[in-house]
């Protein structure tokens, strides 16, 4: 059974799969392909990613892969928790530039769907989170590309914490999305 939640942006869903849980902990199924396809997310996974990082505060993003690499992503937090955001970036699109942040813990369960066309990112708001997520494509360095987390066209209001993140040299030196290859 799975809470199918809309956030605002098309195709953009939080999903919070049911925990059964006693005296001894929790069970959940996070992935399964005959619910989901019958929740209306039909999607063939095929490489899983796991993240760590060690402090708060470390922000990973905005990324994303252009067609015909593009990658659908489920992604959840196995530990700690994220304040994790998406930035439409399909130029066709109404709600080009437009984002959407969300909350993943472990404690909640919760998950997030980003489909193709937008670009990917989180900030740690907690020290030793791990996150997994799954792609529909594998990594393709060829077709991999950031967008500026801070872009002021964007306008992402990351938590407070945020006056201090710590950035890969990719991530401080990704483009602004007006100048970012997008999706059509």
């Amino acid at each position: 059974m799975l809470d199918v939640r809309e956030l605002g942006l098309e195709g953009l869903l939080e999903i919070v799969p049911k925990r059964h849980g006693d005296a001894r902990g929790y069970f959940s199924e996070t992935w399964n392909a005959e619910r989901f396809a019958a929740a209306g997310i039909d999607l063939n996974f095929v490489q899983d990613n796991h993240s760590y990082s060690a402090a708060g505060g470390v922000l990973r993003g905005l990324h994303y892969q252009l067609p015909p690499r593009a990658q659908d992503k489920l992604l959840r937090v196995l530990r700690g928790r994220v304040f994790d955001v998406v930035v439409d970036i399909r130029r066709s699109s109404p709600s080009f530039g437009k984002w959407s942040g969300l909350e993943i813990s472990a404690e909640k369960g919760n998950q997030i769907l980003v489909p193709k066309g937008y670009a990917h990112g989180f900030v740690t708001l907690v020290p030793d989170t791990e996150i997994l997520y799954k792609v529909t494509d594998t990594y393709s360095p060829q077709h991999d590309r950031s967008i500026r987390f801070d872009d002021p066209a964007i306008g992402i209001a990351w938590p407070s914490l945020a006056g201090d993140f710590q950035l890969s040299d990719k991530d401080r030196k990704a483009p602004l999305l007006a100048a970012a290859e997008v999706f059509p």
